[in-house]
């Protein structure tokens, strides 16, 4: 992960495709990075690593109410989204953030049309499952938010992942 010219940015190079430059990091809440409402442990202390090279969004349908209560809160730029047209409203927002410069993670049905859009998309499979949809759109599938966090914190994990 490489800062270029003073910009808030993390570059990863990857062996057989362009390197990633990326500036956003999207996040589902429920799910991805809490289950049944609760922030799982490991997360916000990552996330405040990462905020110190990505802009961090998270969008959800909060269906626990507790995503703008959560320590999260602090450190990202969060969003409720509508019950309606979730899918789309995600890839819409990811689109103007930029989506080859913005990496994502999800895991509902919802999360979809973000991960295949975004430059890297990361599915995670915890305690409410993984929509199948969703895995066939993501870069990688990891089986805790902390291991996918973990992969922009260590990048030559996912450079052993994705290389070619």
């Amino acid at each position: 992960m490489d800062r270029d010219g003073g910009a808030d940015m993390f570059e990863i190079s990857i062996p057989g495709r362009e390197p990633l430059k990326l500036d956003n990091l999207v996040l589902d809440f429920n799910g991805t990075l809490a289950v049944d409402g609760k922030v799982i442990d490991g997360v916000p202390s990552r996330l405040e690593a990462l905020a110190q090279h990505l802009q961090l969004h998270v969008l959800t349908a909060d269906t626990f109410s507790t995503v703008k209560s959560s320590i999260i809160a602090d450190t990202c730029a969060v969003h409720v989204l509508p019950v309606d047209g979730q899918d789309t409203a995600k890839l819409e927002y990811v689109q103007r953030l930029g989506q080859d410069r913005t990496v994502c993670i999800g895991n509902g049905r919802n999360d979809r049309l973000m991960l295949k859009a975004a430059a890297l998309g990361i599915a995670v499979v915890l305690a409410e499952g993984a929509a199948s949809e969703t895995v066939m759109s993501a870069d990688v599938v990891c089986t805790t938010v902390t291991a996918a966090l973990d992969l922009l914190l260590h990048p030559l994990r996912l450079v052993a992942t994705l290389r070619v």
